[in-house]
């Protein structure tokens, strides 16, 4: 103790000047990115509603997309937006929160877990076009599902499969040890464990994760061309009941042409219409009449209730064609004409509403969970 030499406890510590200037630095570029993000994000709104806000009524929400710039509206394309999220939703949640409890809370530590591990987080980077390809290759041609809403869901969620795999483990792993180590010592098995006591606690974040995803997929436009979306579609998935009908009977191939050209098909049409076959012939069918046509003939009438039933469920419109609100935002932006670029800004705004939307329900939710936490 003699040894010790007296400080003075009043004097400033060396560097203090240094290290509130960094701090007061800190806060100051924290302030100016922070502007600059909202004043990018008020920017962009006013030049959209500025060149497309007079276009948002509801003659633009519920019409088809026109050659008229001035009819012009985004009904095919929202419905199939919708649809193709629902689609991605339903695959990638389920898996991705699945994939990421695995491997947090069960794999086993080796080589093989951490080269996963390692290829997750990679993935995450991937440009989107990647996925595009990969869609193309397995889905469209190698498994010939066809260019359909479910070909669309299957790539959009293998594009943000990984972001909702890292923001699982990432919410999960911030559930201290304490809660497992007492839920198992009063002999709670290890699933009960995980479904009871951890999960309740990471549902917060795994939450953001998956509105993190699915905003990114809801404006993504490139794998959904490769893929086979459409930019001109003046019909719906579904159907209501008088609405024009028309489908392909029959076994065709992936242009619509007979596997089988010998093959023939009872056609049955409760409201009558007509039947183009392949050589270009047009029968006229009456209501409540069967006629026989060759497979790959193109029939016309109008949807029952039944039909229109029908066409509701999921493994009637996952087979559809479709289009999104990017792909028709591609499309308007690429015309000439002014009026159309003015209809693809208001469409911005559309998109960029559902987006502010899903955003602002994840952080209610989060919030509404994160109250019902008790450490």
């Amino acid at each position: 103790m003699a040894n010790v030499e007296a400080r003075d406890l009043t004097a400033r510590p060396p560097g203090l000047r240094r290290r509130r200037f960094l701090d007061a630095s800190f806060l100051v570029w924290g302030a100016v990115a922070t502007l600059v993000g909202l004043g990018t994000l008020a920017a962009l709104v006013l030049g959209l509603w500025a060149d497309g806000g007079s276009r948002l009524n509801a003659q633009f929400f519920f019409s088809f997309p026109s050659s008229n710039p001035a009819m012009a509206g985004i009904l095919s394309s929202w419905v199939g937006s919708l649809l193709v999220i629902l689609t991605t939703a339903a695959i990638a949640i389920p898996l991705g929160a699945l994939a990421g409890i695995y491997l947090e809370e069960y794999a086993p530590k080796n080589r093989v877990t951490s080269a996963i591990e390692i290829a997750v987080n990679n993935l995450a980077g991937v440009p989107s076009i990647l996925y595009g390809l990969l869609a193309l290759g397995l889905f469209v041609q190698a498994l010939a599902m066809g260019q359909t809403i479910l070909v669309a869901g299957l790539t959009l969620a293998l594009l943000i499969l990984p972001v909702i795999i890292v923001a699982t483990r990432e919410a999960v792993r911030g559930v201290p040890h304490d809660i497992r180590q007492a839920a198992l010592a009063l002999g709670a098995t290890k699933w009960r464990t995980t479904q009871d006591h951890v999960l309740p606690y990471a549902l917060p974040g795994m939450v953001t994760g998956v509105i993190i995803g699915l905003s990114r997929a809801i404006g993504e436009t490139a794998p959904l061309i490769l893929v086979g979306g459409l930019t001109f579609v003046a019909f719906l998935p579904v159907h209501a009941p008088g609405e024009p009908l028309s489908y392909t009977v029959g076994r065709v191939d992936e242009y619509g042409a007979a596997i089988d050209p010998d093959e023939m098909v009872a056609v049955h049409l409760a409201r009558g219409g007509a039947v183009h076959t392949p050589e270009g012939a047009e029968l006229a069918v009456a209501p409540g009449a069967t006629v026989e046509a060759p497979a790959g003939s193109l029939v016309e009438t109008t949807a029952t209730f039944a039909d229109a039933a029908q066409s509701w469920a999921p493994w009637h419109w996952l087979g559809e064609a479709f289009t999104v609100m990017p792909i028709q935002m591609f499309n308007w932006t690429s015309r000439p004409e002014e009026a159309f670029r003015d209809a693809a800004a208001a469409a911005g705004l559309v998109l960029l509403a559902i987006t502010l939307l899903m955003n602002g329900v994840a952080i209610w939710l989060r919030a509404r969970l994160r109250r019902k936490i008790r450490w």
